[in-house]
């Protein structure tokens, strides 16, 4: 199994631990590893030699120098910034170039996964599942609460056992609900959040990229071809893999395989604490903090003096990169509003996320 870890987001709504010229994948969010560190060791069972990285031509330095073990031609740096299809149906092209039958994962490096037994497990059942029945597979967790900022997927009956792993009836995509259908989601026990986290041939997907994203397949062979990605990939569909390619398949190839994997995307500060906070009311600190008569607050200092809370609750303080947040925790899905005003007010690159 090849798996490819996409590591391409600018994932600002982190701000400002995490911003456009060190995004969250390359940050120390979980532990004293950064989010692409963790996510390399996560999947070392295939061989560092079958892990390929693909991210923006910016970040190749990050990832040089998190990942020094990584082989050069396992590192594919896109010229710009085309979504998850093409930088999928890039992976998989360049892969089928070295073998055209390899079952390919993908994976993304600024997910918190905590149960790394079930993943590998998971993953594992979804890529014989793959070679046996040429099926396109997804791994997909529970909805813990309704979501809005998560896409979902309706599962269906269960159809066997792979390897000791359930295996169910895929039935459709959901895009991003409001408040009241992710309520009604969740109330139904029949949706699942869509991690993204894919299993399958790379000659099987190619053949949906060529049925349903024509364009960036005719790309995708002049790269095989030996065109410049500089020249080919600029050319493709700029356009995620779920609407250009997974919503259109035929949906009886497609194969729910449910985990329960302690995941989340980390899009917020509000999810991270969510996760890593032993309860609700816990603070979660991280750096020089002093926090006293405080409950369930994130409090994250990488400066070296004293961050020092006193009698707040559900808040969020962030020092990081010589800028401060603090907001309330419930709001931090809304920081695209205080972002976008920075950039309104920023003289040169001060105060610009």
């Amino acid at each position: 199994m090849n798996i490819v870890i996409l590591a391409g987001g600018a994932g600002t709504r982190l701000w400002p631990m995490s911003s456009k010229e060190k995004p969250k994948q390359f940050q120390k969010l979980v532990s004293s590893k950064t989010m692409l560190q963790e996510t390399v060791a996560r999947v070392l069972f295939v061989g560092i030699e079958n892990i390929t990285i693909c991210t923006n031509k910016e970040y190749e330095s990050l990832v040089r120098e998190q990942i020094p073990e990584l082989s050069p031609e396992n590192l594919i740096l896109e010229p710009t910034v085309q979504d998850t299809g093409p930088s999928i149906g890039l992976a998989a092209a360049l892969i089928a170039q070295k073998n055209p039958d390899a079952i390919m994962a993908v994976v993304y490096a600024d997910h918190l996964v905590q149960d790394e037994k079930e993943f590998r497990e998971k993953l594992e059942a979804a890529a014989a599942l793959a070679e046996k029945e040429d099926t396109l597979n997804i791994m997909e967790v529970k909805a813990k609460y309704p979501n809005t900022n998560l896409g979902y997927v309706r599962i269906g009956r269960m159809l066997k056992e792979e390897n000791g792993v359930e295996v169910y009836e895929f039935k459709a995509f959901k895009e991003k609900p409001d408040y009241e259908t992710a309520k009604r989601f969740l109330s139904s026990y029949s949706y699942l959040w869509n991690t993204g986290y894919y299993v399958w041939r790379v000659s099987t997907i190619l053949k949906e990229f060529e049925k349903h994203l024509p364009q960036t397949y005719e790309q995708l062979v002049r790269i095989q071809n030996g065109t410049p990605l500089s020249e080919a990939y600029p050319l493709c569909d700029k356009i995620s893999i779920d609407y250009g390619v997974m919503e259109k398949v035929d949906p009886h190839r497609v194969r729910i395989i449910p985990a329960d994997l302690g995941w989340s995307d980390i899009g917020t500060f509000a999810s991270l604490h969510d996760e890593l906070a032993n309860e609700p009311g816990a603070n979660l600190t991280k750096g020089k903090v002093l926090a006293v008569d405080s409950e369930g607050c994130l409090l994250y200092n990488e400066g070296p003096d004293l961050m020092a809370a006193f009698g707040l609750k559900d808040m969020v303080v962030v020092n990081a990169d010589g800028h401060t947040l603090i907001c309330p925790k419930n709001r931090s899905a809304d920081l695209k509003i205080l972002l976008k005003k920075l950039h309104e007010s920023a003289n040169g690159n001060q105060g610009n996320p």
